[in-house]
């Protein structure tokens, strides 16, 4: 991992204002969710103008030449169009002349694109950098408290280049599904199932189905991929130097933290001040904390995710 980048919109939206809206007690968000607050894109902005200066970042903290990127991959449940991708727009902007693809992988997205892209650094000698971003301010159900209180816009980026160190980069990886939550996290309307045209109307927005079951699958996710994770890599938790999870919710990052006893490791968060973006919140967790307190300790790094689908996975990666 050569470089680093993050992109926040400017507009930071407080508690007190969705608690307004819902009427919601002061201090009900923060209480259950431990967010303060998020950020909101401006309206003329799409999701290529959140990833652009996330990727614009993580090059010039690399001291990277457009040249040297053999591949850009963006995880992102927002593109900018359903169709094209949004990626081969990012790259152009960028001045980038190489591969670029979307993945939809909800909030696992990040961990998908980083197994991939570790790939092809490996099989091409080349760096790839990989982007996660989502502008999910546009997506959310005004009136359901789950989604509104949560979600949020922003991009990160991670540049990945060939390591002189064979000792370095991915060590496990585990990547799971499970297609009977399917409905759990939805966004019904514009797929094949439900197009734009179809009769009725709503269906735009995200719907979460049952918080509850939501939560114990995440957990259970992330604990459970996580152990398999370390025993794959051969590591016991005391030997994480640095955990970064997806920026789910603070209870389930709690719980999580406690069962697999990671007290020691230090862990990367960005959820109070920003909310959830999705796939983006491991990236900018990262860069945020480079940003600000500059560069990690080495050591083996556990980064966990759960998402819609569902998805969920841990990667263990020696940095």
């Amino acid at each position: 991992m050569a470089g680093f980048g993050h992109y926040l919109p400017a507009r930071r939206v407080m508690n007190a204002e969705i608690e307004a809206d819902l009427a919601l007690p002061a201090g009900w968000i923060e209480a259950r969710t431990g967010i303060r607050s998020r950020h909101y894109a401006a309206p003329d902005q799409a999701l290529s103008d959140l990833a652009v200066p996330a990727g614009e970042m993580a090059l010039r903290m690399a001291g990277a030449a457009p040249a040297e990127v053999g591949l850009l991959l963006l995880a992102t449940s927002t593109p900018d169009h359903l169709l094209p991708p949004t990626a081969p727009l990012v790259a152009q902007r960028l001045g980038l002349d190489c591969g670029a693809v979307d993945l939809a992988g909800a909030c696992a997205g990040f961990l998908h694109a980083l197994v991939l892209g570790a790939g092809h650094v490996r099989i091409t000698g080349r760096a790839v950098l990989v982007m996660a971003a989502n502008l999910l301010s546009r997506r959310i159900e005004p009136t359901e408290i789950a989604s509104r209180v949560l979600f949020a816009d922003a991009a990160g980026a991670v540049l990945l280049r060939p390591a002189s160190d064979p000792s370095l980069g991915p060590k496990a990886v585990v990547l799971r599904s499970d297609g009977a939550g399917y409905d759990m996290i939805r966004i019904d309307r514009g797929g094949s199932r439900l197009p734009f045209t179809a009769p009725g109307a709503g269906g735009l927005t995200m719907r979460m189905r049952d918080g509850r079951a939501i939560f114990a699958r995440a957990v259970e996710g992330m604990v459970l991929s996580a152990q398999e994770a370390l025993s794959g890599a051969g590591l016991g938790a005391p030997e994480i130097a640095t955990w970064v999870p997806h920026q789910a919710n603070q209870r389930i990052l709690d719980k999580v933290r406690q069962r697999l006893d990671l007290q020691d490791a230090e862990c990367l968060g960005t959820l109070a001040r920003h909310g959830n973006s999705s796939a983006a919140t491991i990236p900018l967790a990262l860069s945020c904390r480079i940003a600000q307190r500059g560069p990690l300790r080495p050591g083996p790094m556990l980064f966990s995710a759960f998402g819609a689908g569902t998805l969920w996975g841990s990667v263990v990666w020696q940095h």
